[in-house]
């Protein structure tokens, strides 16, 4: 039973982490048609920025240190806004009528670009920023201990992917977004703004992205490259759960996440072989994923 519990909550904070990283890619999809490539750049974005802002703080403030969470926070919504507005204002609202193949090759671009801006700005040392994951402590669970910060990215994961489902399914703002989601063109023709629509869901998604690096960072070295492993496994969520859907982002994140934590625990010898084994055998009963809707072909 001790493996059992340990497998349903390693599998639970991981898939936390999984759905927060895949999340931004998956409202980016379900609304622009962007497979984007470059969402692991916001990750590692919001990363850097939250681990050199709650390193500084902690180097010379004397303020509470729980402010740290604050500070992780701002610094995910300032740089998410920031570079999301930059790229998309920039760059992909001039694409928007191009073919979604060339699209995947422009983000694909813009990651390799942003990785670098990323070593240019704060170098390729890592950053270590342990203070808020140890401040929170730690918790027993019957014979495990596990770390409260890890266990608090469950429930910051369940805020999110309610945000998320509430906003795209019980709001106004919602309901236009599946307008334009159906039809672009029928949407602007009933006076609907699609550009700003665009900008604000990117946006959406671009903060969403720094939030899971920023969350993350006091988690793991934050070094150059992380973006680049990220980007693989929010891939490998979205495709299983379905490109566009919110509650596939979270079915596919549980899969994946109890799957690997199984491996980890019974086979660690075949980890690194499950996530993409999983996504195989979806993608063999169901192309579209568990949750991936059909769309409708104009004639």
């Amino acid at each position: 039973m001790t493996t059992l519990y340990a497998i349903l909550i390693d599998g639970m904070i991981y898939a936390s982490w999984l759905f927060m990283v895949a999340a931004g890619l998956t409202v980016i999809y379900g609304v622009m048609r962007i497979l984007n490539m470059a969402h692991g750049s916001f990750y590692s974005i919001g990363a850097y920025t939250g681990a050199s802002l709650v390193g500084w703080y902690f180097s010379g403030a004397e303020g509470a240190p729980y402010w740290s969470y604050a500070l992780l926070l701002g610094a995910a919504l300032v740089s998410g806004v920031v570079v999301g507005l930059l790229i998309e204002q920039g760059l992909l609202q001039f694409m928007y009528k191009r073919d979604e193949i060339l699209m995947v090759i422009v983000t694909y671009a813009l990651l390799l670009i942003l990785e670098d801006a990323t070593k240019l700005i704060f170098g390729v040392d890592p950053y270590f920023t342990f203070q808020p994951y140890s401040l929170l402590g730690r918790s027993e669970i019957g014979e495990l201990t596990f770390a409260n910060y890890d266990l608090a990215l469950i429930a910051v994961s369940a805020v999110i992917g309610a945000a998320c489902w509430l906003t795209l399914n019980r709001t106004h703002t919602g309901k236009v977004l599946r307008a334009v989601i159906q039809d672009r063109e029928i949407a602007i023709a009933m006076g609907v703004n699609v550009k700003l629509m665009f900008a604000a869901t990117f946006v959406v998604g671009t903060t969403l992205g720094a939030i899971a690096g920023a969350l993350t960072a006091p988690a793991i070295s934050v070094s150059p490259g992380i973006g680049v492993e990220v980007i693989v496994l929010a891939f490998a969520v979205v495709v299983v759960g379905g490109l566009g859907s919110i509650e596939g982002a979270i079915v596919g994140a549980l899969l994946v996440g109890i799957t690997r934590a199984a491996a980890v625990h019974l086979a660690p010898q075949i980890e690194l072989f499950v996530i993409y084994g999983v996504m195989a055998l979806v993608l063999a009963v169901r192309p579209q994923g568990l949750f991936g809707r059909d769309l409708a072909r104009k004639i």
